[in-house]
């Protein structure tokens, strides 16, 4: 337990307030980047997973459905709409784009 090779985190943010959650990712980075220890990260903060992520995937359901480098589904218009909340001008969406916000199925066809 003193040198992992492999730290398993499993949603680190749930239920804590933000200024917690960015420090406890803040502290993910630095052991990642310090010690060289993979991580690996199951969380529904999309953004702030992928902020830190060399690679990430999406699942659905129980299945993977995208997956790819970290910078790459940053840039992906569905990962920007689903989970990030951005619009197509990438501008967070208003309350009332979310209110009315219907998902469309394009992974899982």
């Amino acid at each position: 337990m003193g040198h992992p090779k492999l730290i398993m985190l499993d949603e680190p943010s749930l239920g804590l307030a933000p200024m917690l959650v960015e420090e406890i990712f803040a502290i993910v980075r630095k052991i990642r980047e310090e010690s060289g220890v993979g991580v690996l990260l199951v969380e529904q903060n999309a953004r702030a997973a992928l902020a830190i992520a060399d690679h990430g995937y999406v699942m659905e359901n129980g299945r993977i459905v995208l997956d790819g480098p970290a910078a790459q589904l940053r840039e992906n218009e569905d990962i920007k709409e689903f989970y990030l909340g951005l619009n197509q001008l990438g501008e967070r969406k208003s309350y009332r784009e979310v209110k009315h916000y219907k998902r469309r199925k394009r992974w899982l066809g």
